[in-house]
């Protein structure tokens, strides 16, 4: 830019063309520290878009302030001259600057975190116990009126007590127990129930429930199935556990109702629900009993029908 020429077309003195000479540099200074600052709010918005999502998919940008906030040195509020307001905004561009990229930085941070934890919870999750000895949770007791099944066998029988911790049967015992022989035929099935009813009648009923269980399992389509299940109750019961036994009486009575035991597991049945205290459902079976098996009600097992009908007053 010439200078001179400008001062002679507008007429300009030596003290115009010298301050106009020291403006020229410092309106270059302006510029190149305005191209700055907006290089600067281009970062800080496109980092904020980062950092604060809107909650409707999109993004907003708060607004940018040009002063710092607590923390951080202020600019005097008395500043006069362009250099000086150029200076404060960049101080409080670059403070905002640092701001954002530790918050993302402790945000990126955060869901590391949270990510690591998860797969931890997930690889090292508790899988639910599988009971080997009783019926499903989805057993059901029968109705008198229409001989179907009608309630939960969970709400007949209640949740069961805590179990108490094992201490291991004595030398004795074992020795007792190892004392009555195994059948040893060509047919397995029959052995295991056998050497099961061993057991139960020798009056080891916690080894009879072992053995038997084990039956049950192995052989489900065993012609001995009915004795098994019924045997498998009856094990549980003498041995005080009336609400271990329950499940596998209805479980026998509803799995085959012409079952060479199935009349005998809903007489236990109710037997099962008088030592559990619950009269109504005792009730139940005991009418189920006559109605669906009037032969062995009158017959083989009349002495233990009457026993039980006493047992409880039913309407």
């Amino acid at each position: 830019m010439n200078i001179g020429r400008i001062a002679r077309t507008w007429g300009l003195g030596s003290v115009a063309v010298a301050l106009l000479a020291t403006s020229v540099p410092a309106l270059a200074q302006d510029n190149g520290e305005e191209m700055r600052i907006r290089r600067l709010e281009q970062e800080v918005k496109a980092l904020q878009r980062k950092v604060f999502p809107g909650a409707d998919g999109r993004y907003f940008e708060p607004e940018i302030s040009a002063t710092p906030s607590t923390g951080t040195t202020t600019v005097p509020t008395n500043s006069t001259t362009a250099v000086t307001d150029i200076l404060a905004r960049l101080d409080a561009l670059e403070a905002q600057l640092q701001r954002q990229t530790a918050q993302n930085e402790e945000n990126a941070n955060t869901l590391r975190v949270l990510g690591e934890r998860i797969a931890v919870l997930e690889a090292g999750g508790v899988k639910p116990a599988v009971a080997t000895n009783t019926a499903p949770a989805t057993e059901t007791i029968v109705s008198p009126s229409n001989n179907a099944v009608n309630t939960n066998v969970d709400k007949m029988t209640g949740n069961a007590p805590p179990a108490k911790p094992a201490t291991g049967p004595s030398a004795e015992r074992l020795a007792a127990v190892q004392a009555i022989a195994k059948p040893q035929t060509d047919d397995a099935g029959d052995d295991e129930y056998s050497y099961g009813f061993r057991l139960w009648n020798a009056g080891f009923f916690p080894e009879a429930a072992q053995q038997l269980t084990m039956f049950v399992e192995k052989y489900p389509k065993h012609s001995r199935i009915s004795y098994g299940r019924n045997l498998l109750g009856r094990a549980y019961l003498n041995d005080g556990k009336a609400r271990e036994a329950a499940p596998w009486f209805l479980k026998n009575y509803q799995s085959d109702k012409q079952g060479a035991r199935a009349g005998d597991s809903l007489l236990y049945l109710a037997e099962a629900m008088i030592q559990l205290k619950d009269t109504k459902r005792a009730c139940i079976a005991l009418a189920e009993f006559s109605e669906t098996y009037p032969a062995l009600a009158t017959g083989r097992l009349a002495s233990d029908y009457a026993a039980r009908r006493d047992k409880v007053k039913c309407g």
